[in-house]
């Protein structure tokens, strides 16, 4: 038995965040467990937005992580009507490409630094309930880890989830190149009808790697999504990707999101990152949300498990606070959907030689 005053399942971004918050509030006896050993890869686009540059700075991990992650400071969006569109920033990073191999590890370790113990190689198996409460979880191997509080970081496929409604599922699809031209220090957003109101992306993750992938609904699993990639690779990259070499295979993953923030807690429990599907629908961004949620959870346990508060109030207090923090973002996706789905994103870039316009454009895709 391992016993812990937190116990986080999953070293994501949402488990390491929360962890590594909770050892700066003082919080001892901090249990993170994973499935796998670390530094590990993860299927992912890597994209870290403003938002999630702001979070790694107040986590006091920025500085390690910028050497580390390819700078972003312009993006190529390309609309379903084929209208071609570059918004710089100049100089001034306004995102980052990290690959999870990386910026996961460097917010273990930074965790574990502060007394946070983590175990690798613990698939859960179910969770540990006293009188209707959570108070921790059990192995696959029958190992058992028992704690004041759970935090529930398991991504996706999260078994260990409190909102019962039916997730809103994307699917992706991605790839890795080395030597594709691309303009440096840009990412590119590609809304084509073959995905939409998904979309496909190039994203550099150094001066000569990029992954290039696609999010689609397929609410009734009608799609090839490999064929569906395929076709949107020879549209679109077909001429860039002719002199490259591809690096290993394509690999798939679903995202669970929803445009609502719904249960997030039970007694003893609660929930962070796209385990809560706090993901967002239109970018399909999930490490801002993921790392942001896992930070809340940890500021709303360490007073109560200091006897500070009541722990009646965690529950509401966290979903009050994760709403605040992505309700009006979510909202905002709605209505970026609705102009993909229609001619409202190409009227905007037909119009966008206005400054005016074009600024409000960029303001609007650094919100969401």
């Amino acid at each position: 038995m391992i016993r812990a005053e937190v116990a986080i399942i999953g070293a994501g971004p949402a488990g390491t965040a929360a962890a590594l918050r909770l050892g700066q509030l003082g919080v001892r006896d901090v249990v993170l467990v994973d499935r796998a050993d670390f530094p590990r890869d993860k299927t992912c686009g890597s994209g870290v937005s403003p938002r999630g540059i702001r979070t790694l700075r107040e986590l006091g991990v920025w500085d390690e992580i910028a050497p580390q992650a390819y700078r972003v400071a312009g993006l190529r969006l390309v609309t379903p009507g084929d209208r071609e569109l570059y918004l710089s920033g100049g100089d001034r990073t306004a995102a980052i490409v990290c690959r999870r191999r990386t910026l996961d590890h460097v917010l273990l370790e930074r965790a574990r630094a502060l007394g946070v113990r983590f175990v690798p190689n613990f698939p859960v198996a179910e969770l540990r309930q006293e009188g209707g409460r959570v108070v921790g979880f059990v192995g696959r191997d029958g190992r058992e880890v028992a704690a004041r509080q759970t935090i529930v970081a398991d991504g996706a496929h999260s078994r260990f989830t409190v909102d019962r409604r039916p997730p809103r599922l994307m699917h992706a699809i991605m790839g890795w190149w080395e030597g594709v031209p691309f303009t440096a220090h840009h990412v590119e957003m590609v809304f084509d009808r073959l995905v939409t109101p998904g979309y496909g992306w190039m994203f550099p993750e150094s001066d000569s790697r990029v992954n290039i992938g696609i999010c689609y609904e397929d609410p009734e699993l009608r799609l090839n999504g490999r064929r569906v990639f395929q076709d949107f690779l020879d549209k679109h990259y077909a001429r860039r990707l002719r002199g490259a070499t591809p690096v290993g295979a394509f690999k798939g993953h679903p995202i669970a999101c929803a445009f609502r923030i719904g249960r997030l807690g039970s007694p003893g429990r609660l929930v962070v990152g796209e385990a809560g599907r706090m993901v967002h629908p239109a970018t399909a961004e999930g490490i801002s949300q993921g790392m942001r949620s896992g930070v809340l959870a940890a500021e709303t346990l360490a007073p109560v498990l200091a006897g500070l508060r009541d722990e009646r109030s965690v529950i509401a207090t966290y979903e009050s606070r994760c709403r605040r923090a992505f309700g009006l973002s979510f909202r905002a996706a709605r209505l970026w959907r609705a102009a993909v789905n229609s001619s409202a994103l190409d009227r905007v870039v037909a119009a966008v030689e206005r400054p005016a316009v074009k600024t409000a454009l960029g303001r609007l895709m650094a919100t969401m």
